[in-house]
């Protein structure tokens, strides 16, 4: 896994795990790679991987069966689209909106490139 400087590196691991759910590679109630096993698969440290689970369950997207392992939640997929829509409202919309703004682009323009984008 390429990770960038810009976001912490549990952070990047959550949001893979969460890009996973979104696509159904990880489902309901199915098993999560356990610490050890996801360390070694994306070469990072174990307790790196421990903090993103923790980080995962505090956020309710995974939980835990003592003895077994982690799993994801049932209503992961629902509260990964929330939490991702509260940080672009709240950090990445803000920057966006003004970069528009500073270089002219009208709501007509941003709807056309938003639905070429949709369509492609």
């Amino acid at each position: 896994m390429n990770f960038k400087d810009n976001k912490a590196i549990y952070l990047q691991i959550a949001d893979r795990i969460g890009n996973q759910i979104l696509s159904g590679t990880l489902t309901p109630d199915g098993k999560v790679p356990s610490v050890r096993e996801l360390a070694a698969e994306i070469e990072v440290n174990a307790n790196t991987v421990a903090r993103t689970y923790d980080h995962l369950q505090q956020s309710g997207v995974i939980y835990t069966k003592r003895g077994l392992g982690y799993f994801v939640s049932p209503d992961a997929k629902e509260k990964i689209v929330a939490l991702r829509r509260e940080q672009l409202m709240q950090g990445e919309m803000d920057y966006f909106m003004s970069q528009l703004k500073a270089v002219g682009i009208t709501p007509a323009e941003l709807q056309q490139i938003y639905q070429d984008y949709i369509n492609a």
